[in-house]
Formats: C-alpha cells, structure tokens, sequence
C-alpha cells in the first residue's frame, strides 16, 4: 500500500472545473499518488488556475505544443508516468475520498490487475441527478470487444502487468481504446462501489453528441485505433450499440421519484 498511482488528467478548458477534480484527488485517503495534468492548449486561464496546486510536488502540469485531443494528450501522460498503478481521472469529473485507498486494497487482497467502480452522475452545476453506473463483474477480452463498460474515470490497471500504453489519435473512444489493448492480457474486475462523479452536459462535451456522430466515431475505434477492415469495423460498431443498449437497461440505475 505504498506504490505510487500515476493519475492522467487531460484538460482542455475546464478553468471552471479542474480545482474541483485537483481537490478530489488532494483529499484522498491514499497520499502515494502523482497527477499528471496534460493541458491541450487552453484558451480560458486553465494553467493560471493549476499554477498555485503545483506547490504540491506530486502534482506535475504538461503542456501539448499544439491542441491535439485526449487521445495524443493521454499518451504524452502515459509516457511521463512513474508509478505502478495507472488510473485515469478528467478534469471536470471528481473522485470520492477513499476511491484509490478502496481500489488498491481491492486489487492487491485478489491478485487483480485491471477493475473499475460505479460512478453517479452529476449535471455541469454538481448536482446529482439521480443515475448511478454499474457493470459487469467481470470483463474479458470478448466483453471489452462487445462494449466500454467501465467509467474512464473509474479504471485503474497495474502498468507492471501490462506496459506503456499507446493509442491511436481518435477524437472520441480513446479510453475505449486503452482498454482493447489492457484487455488482451488481463480481466477486468468491478469493484461495486459508487466512488467517483461523471459530469454530464458540460458545454463542449464530446458526451453531448449526437447517437449518428457516436456510431460515426464506434466505426473510427474499430477502423482506426483496431486496424479492422470495413466488414470487421461495421459488425463490431453494430455489435457494439447492441450492447450499449442493454448497458442502458441492465447496468444504469434511475432512482425512481
């Protein structure tokens, strides 16, 4: 319980938000940490906002040299990072206090390599509205490949295990894509738990997008990031929203009233 836990965070103007995710890391339980903020080029002050965070030593602020989405930015996170678990936290998205703490002992006391948790959602403002993310207990290779179960903000894998990372420059599905590859040499586990925040409806969200623009970006992942052919590539984008679906009726809670 003493490894350190490199925390990627892209931020791509989230100057109204990203004190908030800093905070949610600066108060867990957990203190073995790093926080790799990767910032793509901001136009709103987001740096003038980190700088007085950066008193903490663990906490370390990138900067891309040109404005080249989450997916480069990730990948220039990944390379800088030094400890042996990986997680992965937005910078509008917020963590419960003890998620790391939970995470580590729940990986380490059953030998697991790669886990996620449930999240709740939360609107731009904070509040909670009501929806809480759940999943399968376990995923392997071929539930990965069926669809992204886990909350990005959630995951966390050990690099010892499975490596460097490095991903194929997609504009959406980037995390899914980290997954496809972690999942060809470990499962991933649900810790059932409700230990982080994902917020929804931000103005600028890739979340906010319309279902034909994400089938649009399904078909990319598999294209691009999987180097499928075009038969392979459709099949899996129709296979994929199939089960997206059932995500929807199976794994998404609604609190009633």
């Amino acid at each position: 319980m003493n490894e350190i836990v490199s925390i990627i965070m892209p931020s791509y103007n989230t100057a109204s938000y990203i004190t908030e995710s800093i905070k949610s890391v600066q108060n867990q339980t957990y203190h073995h940490w790093e926080l790799i903020i990767i910032d793509d080029c901001s136009t709103d002050g987001t740096g003038a906002v980190v700088k007085p965070f950066l008193k903490d030593k663990r906490i370390k602020y990138l900067k891309n040299e040109n404005n080249s989405g989450a997916a480069i930015s990730r990948n220039y996170g990944l390379r800088e990072a030094k400890g042996r678990w990986i997680a992965f936290l937005d910078s509008d998205d917020l963590w419960m206090p003890d998620k790391l703490e939970k995470q580590i002992v729940f990986m380490e006391e059953r030998g697991y390599h790669f886990s996620y948790t449930n999240y709740k959602e939360i609107d731009a403002e904070g509040n909670k509205n009501g929806i809480t993310v759940t999943g399968p207990k376990k995923i392997t290779k071929t539930g990965f490949f069926n669809y992204c179960w886990p909350g990005c903000l959630t995951v966390m894998y050990d690099r010892e295990t499975v490596g460097l990372i490095q991903i194929a420059d997609i504009k959406k599905n980037n995390d899914y894509a980290m997954w496809l590859k972690v999942c060809r040499k470990v499962n991933c586990y649900l810790l059932d738990e409700e230990l982080a925040l994902y917020r929804r409806g931000r103005v600028g969200s890739v979340s906010t997008n319309s279902i034909k623009t994400m089938i649009g970006w399904h078909y990319r992942l598999y294209r691009d990031a999987e180097g499928q052919n075009v038969v392979e590539a459709v099949f899996n984008t129709g296979r994929n929203m199939m089960f997206g679906f059932y995500k929807k009726k199976r794994y998404v809670k609604r609190e009633k009233g």
